[in-house]
């Protein structure tokens, strides 16, 4: 295991590699030491991240892969469907996924993503459009939606709540 831990416009972000695979990006809360990236894939992803930033990426491609449950995996590869700059409510994920009551048990699968910013948890809203609980604090959810919408030139670049 291999980690990094950089700094971000919302705090240091924490990537650990794992056997091939970006397998954690969080953002930490705490004052952490800054650590460089020691390998080829932690470069290509504090690169990337880096490019996010500054509006230069939409999509990652490194390699990931988080450990969790086949309804984790199936929820997480349906936030990866939902394009930059666009917004999804926990009901229309859980419509696209055809499991309509499942609206609960999506939206905790939401929350135990591991890979922040990369299978974009933070593009789910409420019904109300409000922008309810993101593990990450709902600064930086409101942060990266309004960043992406700049960026992409689409709806509403400032969200109140």
């Amino acid at each position: 295991m291999h980690i990094a831990q950089h700094r971000t416009p919302l705090g240091i972000a924490r990537i650990i590699e794992e056997d091939g695979f970006i397998c954690t990006i969080k953002a930490l809360d705490e004052d952490v030491v800054i650590t460089e990236p020691e390998t080829e894939l932690l470069k290509q992803a504090v690169q990337q991240l880096d490019e996010y930033f500054a509006g230069e990426r939409k999509v990652f491609d490194f390699p990931i892969k988080q450990p969790g449950t086949d309804f984790q995996q199936s929820v997480w590869n349906e936030l990866l469907k939902i394009e930059y700059g666009k917004t999804i409510t926990y009901s229309r994920q859980s419509e696209n996924m055809n499991s309509p009551l499942a609206i609960r048990a999506i939206a905790s699968a939401n929350g135990k993503n591991d890979l922040w910013i990369v299978v974009p948890c933070h593009r789910v809203i409420g019904a109300d459009g409000s922008l309810t609980g993101y593990a990450g604090g709902l600064r930086r959810k409101q942060w990266l939606l309004e960043h992406e919408a700049k960026v992409a030139g689409v709806g509403q670049t400032k969200l109140e709540f």
